[in-house]
């Protein structure tokens, strides 16, 4: 399986429309989840980051996609948060209109993450997220952030009330994470490797 120097990351570049996207075929994984629900902490957990992907403090303040390039053999890409309603409806289009561009039109997206706050029941909107997932056939995987928030023992409880909501099958993990203790860590790249690198013999 493919070897990732985490010391060769950087940002690469931001967009709002397909000709900003970064050129070539480049594996690319895209993030994606409600406004602040940690995407930009996931990412730079996962990169041994602590600030390459601004935090904000205000929800919603992510309008644009960012790219970040991770030693040059595949692309982490951080998506607007959707579901924020205190952005004008127009605005909300706009977001809506850039994130579908380059969920449908992006040939190299391989993998999509998204993710979850493990302490509340999904949303409509991660309903109506997660019902475009299953009829995209691309790969994706749920994290459950927020895990250190809650008791180990009650983990268990709140991912099957996850999978019990979004009506999963058995072949979608659901993974417990934490950008704080980084609980989940290993096995998220195990599986980014795994989706990305799968069809390459190392």
């Amino acid at each position: 399986m493919k070897n990732i120097n985490l010391n060769n990351v950087k940002f690469e570049t931001t967009a709002v429309k397909p000709e900003q996207y970064p050129y070539g075929n480049i594996p690319e994984v895209a993030f994606v989840g409600r406004s602040n629900v940690g995407k930009s902490s996931m990412i730079n957990a996962l990169l041994n980051r602590k600030d390459l992907a601004k935090v904000g403090a205000v929800p919603g303040k992510t309008r644009v996609i960012n790219f970040f390039n991770v030693d040059n053999k595949l692309y982490f890409v951080d998506l607007p948060g959707y579901g924020y309603a205190n952005v004008s409806k127009k605005e909300q289009q706009s977001w809506k209109y850039m994130i579908e561009t380059y969920l449908y039109t992006r040939k190299q997206l391989k993998l999509i993450i998204m993710i979850v706050d493990i302490r509340h029941l999904p949303t409509e909107n991660d309903k109506i997220m997660h019902v475009w997932l299953k009829e995209s056939n691309i790969p994706y995987i749920i994290a459950a952030t927020k895990a250190d928030k809650i008791s180990k023992s009650q983990i268990n409880k709140n991912i099957s009330d996850i999978k019990e909501v979004l009506e999963l099958n058995g072949e979608i993990s659901v993974i417990p994470v934490s950008s704080k203790t980084k609980q989940g860590k290993d096995e998220l790249w195990k599986l980014i490797k795994l989706n990305i690198f799968r069809s390459e013999k190392d």
